[in-house]
């Protein structure tokens, strides 16, 4: 690969997993949900999020010239060639930490396809244009949910507020700007991680002051590793279930 294009290649697996991850995430809930509107919806979900990522990485396949497809980069990649973000690959413990992780999540997303809709980079344009659409909803709905919940009954705030504690630390990774975005942003490609945060922030203390929950605080430590290949033992776990057909029958085809 062109070393010019080592850091969109990187930027790219960083969109393309952190999608793909959280979608497995999703997935684990698909027959197992609260309620069946929230079995399907998390499903939906999941599907949605399943889609951006092939698209993502289908180009991260283009870029990197060396003849792989984004099934390959999926099922045949170790958890240190991954580049998600810590939060997504969090295990999904109970719906209250499924919500808050996807409304963190969402409420960021949201952002990074709206600034990303004006890349100099067409393709990464028209990705951002048709994947934006879908996040508008997710956040739109996890947003009502966080707000149901939390200011529902007494349970069901102090398992949301716990939610939303815990998993805290794993959103300053979503900010951190490192020397992948610089040369990026620089051209107008990508947008500078940091220059979301306000606007991340000031929407996330909006949906909590409504749920009557109260915002973690800001100097809290954040974990931080997952965009340079640093996971936890759980992603390890998951790509043991998500990979295991396509490594026992590698090539195999429906």
């Amino acid at each position: 690969m062109d070393k010019d294009l080592q850091p969109r290649f990187e930027w790219l697996l960083r969109m393309g997993d952190t999608s793909l991850i959280l979608a497995q995430r999703l997935g684990e809930w698909c027959g197992k949900g609260p309620a069946l509107e929230e079995d399907m919806a998390l499903t939906n979900t999941a599907l949605d999020l399943l889609g951006q990522a092939r698209l993502w990485l289908a180009y991260a396949c283009e870029v990197e010239g060396a003849e792989r497809d984004e099934d390959q980069l999926a099922f045949l990649r170790d958890s240190r060639e991954f580049r998600n973000v810590l939060l997504v690959e969090r295990p999904n413990s109970n719906y209250a930490h499924t919500l808050m992780r996807q409304f963190y999540f969402d409420a960021w997303h949201h952002l990074a396809l709206r600034e990303l809709e004006e890349s100099a980079d067409p393709r990464i344009g028209e990705i951002a244009s048709k994947a934006v659409k879908e996040a508008t909803y997710h956040l739109r709905r996890s947003s009502d949910l966080v707000v149901r919940l939390g200011d529902g009954t007494r349970q069901s705030h102090d398992m949301v507020q716990s939610a939303a504690d815990s998993l805290w630390t794993y959103t300053g990774e979503l900010f951190r700007n490192d020397e992948i975005d610089a040369p990026l942003a620089a051209e107008g490609i990508v947008f500078e991680p940091a220059s979301l945060h306000e606007r991340w922030s000031s929407y996330v203390n909006a949906v909590f002051a409504a749920a009557t929950l109260q915002t973690p605080p800001s100097n809290t430590y954040m974990q931080l590793g997952g965009k340079q290949g640093v996971h936890s033992e759980h992603l390890g776990y998951l790509l043991a279930e998500m990979q295991v057909l396509q490594r026992t029958h590698q090539g195999a085809k429906w």
